[in-house]
């Protein structure tokens, strides 16, 4: 079980997803307010907010909560100023990890961090150690049952770099610039998507059982715990035999 998108799998099996709703909304939030703030209040002529919109979408957030984190964001409404970065380090057994975090105190944010790689037998680097490591790519996600044939054809004649027959699932990669226009190509072909995010592959996995994998489920639930991340990427492999044992 790699660790690139597989980890909402993991989130989904271990019952944490309903438990953290109000998190999810929190860092989706954040993301709106952002994207707003950079690129205009029009979903339209704005990419980054019409991934985090659709995403608002997905997780049924209220239509209020969506308009009025864009407003904040436009300078319409009075709001807290939020910096953008990205830590790197290791986790247990050498697995890379990048970690993007939206706060508006660098030095708390660094600070939780890097306190939660410790207790968790892993330790940050310097900026560079790992993303090199990973390749940022749109991935959406279609269930087994999906006509693989066609929807390989449909996902290539739209522009996707890729469709990968995964064992639980079949991925379709995009370039990050082509996302939205290969999802919604393919939505009109009537393929319905399990879930689509612009997010980062690793290029190389690290093989995890034992105590190192079980370590590493909790170094992902504790970042991913902290207000200020908005995601977390690893490149941990954990077999399915292993996954089932530490369920």
């Amino acid at each position: 079980m790699s660790g690139h998108n597989k980890w909402s799998t993991i989130k989904h099996k271990k019952g944490a997803a309903d438990a953290k709703r109000g998190k999810v909304f929190t860092k989706l939030i954040k993301e709106i307010t952002v994207a707003a703030k950079m690129g205009g209040a029009d979903p339209l002529g704005n990419p980054r907010l019409r991934t985090a919109v659709d995403k608002a979408k997905a997780e049924n957030m209220p239509k209020d909560n969506i308009e009025r984190a864009i407003k904040k964001g436009a300078g319409d409404m009075d709001g807290v100023t939020y910096e953008e970065t990205t830590y790197e380090g290791y986790g247990p057994g050498g697995a890379a990890v990048l970690v993007e975090v939206m706060t508006d105190n660098r030095n708390r944010t660094v600070s939780d961090v890097r306190s939660i790689f410790t207790k968790c037998n892993g330790n940050m680097g310097e900026a560079g150690c790992v993303s090199w490591m990973f390749a940022k790519k749109g991935l959406i996600v279609f269930s087994k049952q999906s006509d693989f044939d066609k929807l390989f054809e449909a996902a290539l004649e739209a522009g996707a770099d890729d469709v990968v027959d995964e064992d639980e699932q079949i991925e379709v990669l995009t370039d990050p610039s082509s996302f939205i226009e290969v999802r919604e190509a393919l939505e009109r072909a009537g393929f319905k998507y399990e879930s689509a995010e612009v997010t980062m592959i690793p290029q190389t996995m690290a093989k995890l059982e034992g105590k190192q994998a079980e370590t590493m489920l909790k170094l992902m639930d504790r970042l991913e715990d902290n207000d200020d991340v908005q995601n977390v990427y690893a490149n941990f492999d954990i077999s399915e035999e292993e996954m089932e044992r530490l369920m």
